[in-house]
């Protein structure tokens, strides 16, 4: 097993103030090498920057798209700049959540969410796996973690969520597959349902109850969540855990 510090990879930063920042944030906290990936190279910068003025080891790696080529072409990037590195865990926190009735929505609207949220949750993980599957074992008895990123939409839909949900239902499908077909091969495959709303940048604009941004019970903090990933990333392969289900505390079932 490699003596250098492990590398981290998560796709789907956004402008820094939400969950895929947050993870990186917290696995460059306990010593992974991290590499973020996202579609806005400025955010994925200033991202960067953040964690290394704390001390994080961190490289931006923007793509046009997280199409298969691309993401093939990131991964390979990633290995060149940390060359005797293992790449040990990795976040597909990439979504495209679009919320609208049933008959307004456009082919193209469809076509987006099945890309992001089904094909390129597939290239991802077959990028991932194809990395872990050659490593040795690490002290937590696994060659390697992917976790996803979910939703309440994977579970269930509603009356203006029907693409989102039809995505999200194919990416939790394909975790669930992964998690039977490779957990023999001693990779952990874990899917993170969040439901509720997450204090980022964006619900900051967008939240219609404006006391979920003052009270804690009513929505879910990035880091708290992205501790939840470092607990999935090194449990112990006796016990491990496929899937989370991640709420506020006043949330309404």
């Amino acid at each position: 097993m490699s003596t250098q510090a492990p590398i981290f990879i998560v796709a789907g930063v956004g402008n820094g103030s939400g969950t895929g920042a947050a993870a990186a944030r917290a696995f460059a906290g306990v010593g992974y090498r991290v590499a973020l990936v996202a579609r806005n190279p400025e955010h994925l910068k200033n991202t960067a920057d953040e964690i290394a003025t704390k001390g994080g080891e961190v490289a931006a790696f923007p793509v046009k798209s997280y199409s298969y080529a691309d993401i093939r072409t990131v991964f390979a990037d990633i290995k060149k700049h940390w060359p005797n590195s293992e790449i040990r865990v990795t976040v597909w926190n990439a979504a495209h959540n679009i919320r609208k009735g049933f008959l307004d929505l456009t082919e193209e609207e469809v076509q987006e969410s099945v890309q992001t949220n089904i094909v390129s949750a597939f290239a991802f993980a077959r990028e991932s796996i194809l990395a872990f599957k050659e490593l040795q074992l690490n002290d937590k008895g696994k060659r390697g973690a992917l976790i996803f990123t979910s939703a309440t939409a994977a579970w269930r839909g509603n009356k203006t969520t029907s693409a989102f949900s039809a995505g999200k239902h194919g990416e939790r499908a394909l975790a669930q597959s992964l998690n039977k077909e490779f957990g023999p091969q001693n990779i952990h495959v874990s899917n993170v349902i969040v439901d509720g709303a997450i204090l980022n940048g964006r619900l900051e604009k967008l939240a219609m109850d404006k006391s979920i941004l003052a009270d804690q019970d009513k929505r879910l903090e990035p880091a708290s969540i992205a501790a939840s990933y470092v607990y999935l990333a090194h449990q112990d392969r006796s016990a491990w855990t496929f899937e989370l289900d991640l709420r506020p505390a006043h949330e309404n079932w």
